[in-house]
């Protein structure tokens, strides 16, 4: 059965609003499974074993958290080759911006070659449903793209 691997940092009330979203997403695409993992203990394993996957993070001081670069550091070379095409999809919270971290998460996402399958969703200050939606559109496009529905 296909497979999406929701990898987030969250800290927040704001970004437990939107984990739950994107989660909600990818459930509403029938035969997908979806797995919720810390960013802090996602393993290389869990990460070659989905078939796409959903980022989510807070902007840092202009830059991803160091829970999600924890990820990418301790997943980048077991998965450079193993993961190449994979669909992904990124959301960001931030206090005032989001556009650093957009960017490095970025960086590293077209190093691995992942595909993106949406532009990431941003979300300054205060989340309201607009964000929720995209964050559940986003869920449900990395499933149905997992699915082969896209």
């Amino acid at each position: 059965m296909p497979s999406v691997l929701v990898v987030h940092h969250t800290p927040s009330p704001a970004l437990q609003e939107l984990l739950e979203a994107v989660r909600d997403g990818v459930r509403e695409v029938e035969g997908v499974e979806v797995a919720l993992r810390p960013a802090l203990v996602c393993s290389p394993l869990e990460t070659m074993e989905a078939d796409g996957y959903v980022l989510g993070t807070t902007a840092n001081i202009g830059f991803m958290s160091g829970a999600l670069k924890h990820f990418f550091d301790q997943i980048y070379y077991p998965c450079l080759e193993a993961t190449i095409g994979r669909p992904y999809g990124l959301y960001v919270h931030g206090s005032s911006d989001t556009t650093g971290a957009v960017r490095s998460v970025e960086r590293i996402v077209t190093a691995l070659r992942w595909r993106a399958v949406r532009p990431p969703v941003e979300v300054v200050g205060a989340v309201g449903g607009e964000q929720r939606e995209a964050c559940w559109e986003l869920g449900g496009l990395v499933a149905a793209s997992v699915a082969g529905l896209t």
